[in-house]
């Protein structure tokens, strides 16, 4: 049913003060207020459509200014005339002239312009025909078992070694098995860290370790090669994001060690994932629901996975990434990769009580969505008491201040 022409494009600066807590601290982010540019697209018939883009606190303004900008492109469209043609209108949000900055209905979602000489159109194609195959199965297997998650709210880099212990304890009473620790700011500190997790974890649960982009090239070599006694799956964002021919220096030195390279959560576009993927500079793709150009994007990237056999292990976590980030990966797994080795994906357990349909966790898997939509609607209460500057929390801690 057609929900007539969109009428109105609303967005909205909405931040929450995690940096009180060191929530979310890493090498590189030390004080994240977790915070989003939140959108609400409204039509004639009174529908409304959900999204989000998530930052780390300062320059979220800058973001909701972009918005604005590109809501003129999107004003006056009708749903019927943007999916019609979901590349062209794509192409029209990514590629304005004055603004450039910055199975077969699948396929006609995507933008092949700049990765065919990594994925062709019959190539993504033959890998969902290919797919089709026993999804059925997967489908319903996702339904009782769900996805295999990890958890990184154990071990930011703010944490005491108290909070390190009780959390980690927890989460292993509460079935976790997959634990990502934050690395990258003292080595002497990171070996006392991991050290304590591994011994808390033991030896058979995975740990993977996370610099945040915190390190030059050899630098990361001699560090991550230090940090090998603990036997870490992965070293995520071990340098620059941009720095692909680093990452795939990183990547051969580390491989004696059986050490994987993750990375993506910083990368912007698909051809910079075509880049890391010819140069076989990551092990683990690391998509994330905001970064690139819309859900279209990372259906071009998770094909492109597909293609190079490299797993896709989404970054999540934020404010909404869970929620988002999950319809990507069980797409992954039932209509792409239909595989789960290797697999998995991030969870962080902070602000999803600020959501309308917030993420399921199960026996440390994500139980698949069953409201329609992208899981990204926020409560309107969290938000008009989250907004910035003039919501109540931050009106509250700009009172503290000047008292």
């Amino acid at each position: 049913m057609s929900g007539g022409k969109i009428i109105n494009v609303n967005v909205r600066d909405v931040r929450f003060p995690t940096s009180l807590e060191q929530h979310g601290s890493d090498a590189m982010h030390t004080d994240p207020d977790y915070s989003v540019a939140y959108v609400v697209v409204e039509t004639e018939a009174a529908l409304k459509g959900y999204g989000l883009t998530f930052t780390v606190g300062r320059g979220t303004e800058i973001v909701v200014c972009a918005v604005k900008a590109l809501s003129t492109l999107v004003v006056g469209k009708t749903l019927e005339e943007i999916t019609g043609d979901f590349r062209g209108f794509y192409r029209l949000l990514s590629s304005d002239g004055q603004m450039r900055w910055g199975p077969e209905k699948l396929i006609s979602c995507i933008d092949f312009r700049y990765i065919t000489d990594a994925l062709t159109e019959q190539e993504a194609l033959d890998i969902l025909m290919k797919a089709k195959t026993g999804q059925k199965t997967r489908e319903e297997q996702m339904l009782r078992e769900g996805y295999p998650a990890y958890t990184t709210s154990c071990a930011w880099l703010g944490y005491t070694d108290q909070q390190l212990t009780q959390l980690c304890s927890e989460a292993l009473a509460q079935g976790w098995t997959q634990f990502k620790v934050k690395v990258g700011a003292d080595l002497q500190d990171d070996i006392r860290r991991c050290s304590l997790i591994r011994k808390l974890i033991g030896p058979d649960r995975t740990l993977m370790i996370d610099a945040n982009q915190r390190w030059d090239v050899s630098e990361a070599v001699t560090w991550v090669t230090k940090l090998a006694e603990f036997r870490p799956l992965w070293i995520e964002e071990p340098t620059c994001p941009d720095d692909i021919l680093g990452h795939a220096s990183i990547s051969k030195a580390l491989a004696p060690f059986g050490i994987g390279v993750a990375t993506g959560e910083q990368c912007h576009n698909r051809v910079m994932f075509k880049q890391f993927l010819q140069a076989s500079a990551l092990q683990f793709v690391q998509i994330d629901s905001c970064r690139v150009g819309s859900v279209n994007e990372n259906l071009a990237i998770i094909l492109m996975a597909a293609k190079f056999n490299v797993p896709v292990c989404p970054h999540a976590g934020g404010v909404g990434l869970c929620e988002l980030v999950q319809h990507l990966i069980l797409f992954d797994y039932i209509s792409v990769s239909a595989s789960l080795n290797n697999r998995m994906c991030e969870y962080v357990d902070h602000l999803h009580e600020h959501f309308k349909s917030p993420t399921i966790i199960r026996n440390a898997h994500y139980m698949p969505p069953k409201d329609p939509g992208f899981s990204c609607e926020m409560l309107e209460e969290s938000v008009q008491k989250h907004q910035f500057p003039e919501g109540e929390v931050w009106r509250a801690m700009e009172k503290q201040e000047k008292q």
